[in-house]
């Protein structure tokens, strides 16, 4: 008895420290947000003792609260640049004390490619994951398509998707690991990619934000689409979005949901000055 009144008072305190001070936060967030301090993870690791996996799920609670409070919900939009880099933090801290907790991996995998572009770290995170949640076909998935799409890593790809096909049975998965995927596939795979992370994705927010990605990269397919049937009918490569319009091909125009403009490039290949991003949270890097 004396046991479980202890325990359920530590996990009490533990909910406070982490969550008391976040709530009184998010009345009160400044115009720059940020995460704020949270105790590190050998410190959480010790105070938590037979209670990591609430912690964990707390430290991704707050995650999800936070970037949920800067998604507009009018027109799905960041209404300030996240912190990523805590974000990041919070999340790897959280698989640390608990292993097998699916949102950490899957939220993380969701910004660390697309908006912080570090391709490594998250498909660290995944090989991290893949050693408890040995079931979980998303996880080598995840990884093959950053092999693929983001590092041209095709070998390691192949290797990532044999795996997520063994676990999940899925022809698409290991007809991927079996091809060498060359660049007129690639957007191909990002809307299989983002289908599939949209049918798992449980935070509305985040959802919201795969489904929008998921909309810009449609738009693409239909550019490639009239491209092709342009370059096979004509004889010649189109330079610019406005021929494939008025060649008909390309009805209704397409638009890019970040607010950009697609255009061609020198080899043909669908760009936007969006860089599938909103204003403010653009990495003009690689």
């Amino acid at each position: 008895m004396f046991r479980s009144v202890s325990a359920a008072i530590i996990c009490l305190l533990l909910y406070g420290m982490l969550m008391i001070p976040f709530t009184a936060y998010l009345k009160n967030k400044p115009f720059v947000e940020k995460l704020g301090y949270v105790p590190s993870v050998a410190a959480l690791k010790s105070v938590a003792a037979d209670h990591k996996e609430l912690v964990a799920a707390s430290l991704v609670m707050k995650v999800l609260m936070y970037f949920g409070g800067l998604v507009e919900k009018s027109d799905n939009q960041l209404a300030f640049p996240p912190d990523y880099m805590s974000m990041s933090r919070l999340l790897h801290g959280a698989v640390k004390l608990d292993p097998y907790n699916m949102d950490a991996y899957y939220f993380a995998q969701g910004f660390l490619t697309w908006d912080v572009k570090q391709y490594k770290l998250a498909n660290d995170l995944m090989d991290y994951g893949m050693k408890y949640r040995s079931w979980d076909w998303y996880l080598p998935f995840f990884a093959g398509f950053n092999c693929a799409f983001f590092l041209k890593d095709y070998a390691a790809a192949a290797k990532y998707y044999q795996r997520a096909g063994e676990l999940s049975g899925s022809d698409l998965n290991k007809l991927l690991a079996g091809r060498y995927l060359q660049e007129s596939g690639q957007t191909e795979l990002a809307i299989r990619y983002l289908s599939a992370l949209v049918q798992g994705e449980r935070n509305p927010a985040m959802k919201k934000n795969y489904l929008l990605r998921l909309r810009a990269f449609n738009e693409v397919r239909r550019i490639e689409i009239a491209r092709d049937h342009f370059r096979i009918t004509r004889g010649v490569i189109p330079t610019t979005i406005d021929q494939l319009v008025s060649a008909g091909g390309l009805i209704p125009v397409p638009k890019d949901p970040y607010g950009g403009k697609f255009y061609l490039e020198a080899d043909g290949k669908v760009a936007t000055t969006s860089r599938f991003a909103f204003p403010g949270n653009r990495n003009t890097g690689n």
